[in-house]
């Protein structure tokens, strides 16, 4: 009974130690707020706001009641120790091992706790510095990402893909869509590095290549963005796909231009100009409203990062093929041997490193 008691004791104290630092007692001051604003006559004026709000209450209430409800089983089981008798040591432990599994669960939730984590994304990959390798890595890096999604149940939507001149792609942009995706996907977002034999060099050498990975989140909700028509300027182009496939003959493709940020946002993936169009400027905003919500809590560096360039001592994480193989993630230090595994999708290993590095941070 000693060991069951310790490890519900310890449990205790990891769920507690959470709920203080995801401020589960701030998002229930939160709800009790918005219920009371709920409860006015005039509440229902405006039935948009009204819906968000009883959304954001929804939301808020079931993370409490759930947060909540494992810390008072927590509780119940540890009085029930104090006075169980060796007959309900089988029941106890089985109990135990239940409630293990939920605070694994819900310690990795709360990794995911932030105000955007559970949106859906958006993320683009950039070729840096390199030339026609680090146009190869960038597709490389397309792939691995799309087996990611694949294999955790994503699902992804390319909204604009530039190929390089040679090879590879000098840029692809994705929409990622799916319970917490933007959360998942922010150990991914900055400088990746390659260290391989290059295929594009007669002579085998080793060459190094850069891509830099961006991310946002994909807000499904309507932002409230004001854009005027002086600060942007739209293009059109004819729509391409690899090998020919899916070319346009009308000029469907969009390409919209912020002018005040120089954000550029292109979409070409859907059917007519005005689809395009519309995507673009919904991406676009997404994009501004990340921008301005980051300036204003000071949380750039943790949700877009600073804006670096593609290339040497800016990496977030290297992929070396050659002389040997490894995988480093230079902010938590985590190394995987199986360079390949990771190339082939299997990211878990490096985002729960990244999200645990995070919430200790």
């Amino acid at each position: 009974m000693d060991s069951i008691a310790s490890q519900l004791q310890d449990f205790q104290a990891q769920i507690h130690e959470l709920m203080a630092r995801i401020g589960i007692a701030d998002k229930a001051e939160r709800a009790s707020q918005l219920a009371a604003a709920a409860s006015q006559s005039d509440f229902w004026d405006d039935p948009e706001s009204a819906q968000q709000t009883m959304q954001q209450l929804a939301r808020l209430n079931a993370l409490v009641d759930k947060w909540r409800g494992l810390a008072n089983r927590v509780a119940d089981a540890i009085e029930l120790v104090e006075i169980a008798d060796d007959d309900m040591q089988a029941e106890l432990a089985a109990e135990t091992e239940t409630l293990r599994k939920m605070v694994a669960e819900m310690s990795r939730e709360a990794m995911l706790s932030g105000d955007y984590d559970n949106e859906n994304a958006i993320f683009a990959i950039h070729a840096g510095a390199g030339g026609v390798d680090a146009q190869d890595w960038t597709e490389m890096l397309e792939r691995m990402y799309l087996r990611w999604i694949e294999q955790n149940g994503y699902k992804a939507e390319v909204l604009d893909r530039s190929g390089g001149e040679e090879a590879g792609l000098k840029s692809v942009t994705i929409s990622v869509k799916g319970d917490y995706a933007f959360g998942n996907l922010q150990s991914e977002e900055g400088v990746h590095r390659l260290v391989r034999l290059s295929p594009f060099d007669s002579a085998r050498r080793r060459h190094t290549a850069f891509a830099k990975v961006e991310l946002w989140p994909d807000i499904q909700r309507n932002i409230e963005i004001t854009l005027e028509e002086r600060d942007i300027r739209i293009d059109t182009y004819r729509a391409s796909g690899a090998g020919g496939q899916h070319v346009q003959k009308n000029d469907t493709a969009v390409r919209i231009t912020h002018l005040p940020t120089g954000l550029v946002v292109q979409c070409q993936n859907q059917r007519s100009q005005a689809q395009n169009r519309d995507r673009a400027m919904q991406i676009l905003k997404a994009r501004l409203f990340e921008m301005e919500r980051a300036k204003q809590e000071a949380e750039m560096a943790e949700l877009k990062g600073e804006n670096v360039e593609a290339g040497w001592g800016n990496q977030i994480r290297s992929y070396v093929l050659h002389p040997y193989q490894m995988v480093k993630d230079h902010r938590t230090n985590i190394e995987i041997g199986n360079a390949t595994a990771v190339l082939d999708g299997r990211l878990g290993e490096l985002i729960d490193a990244y999200l645990r590095h995070k919430i200790k941070g």
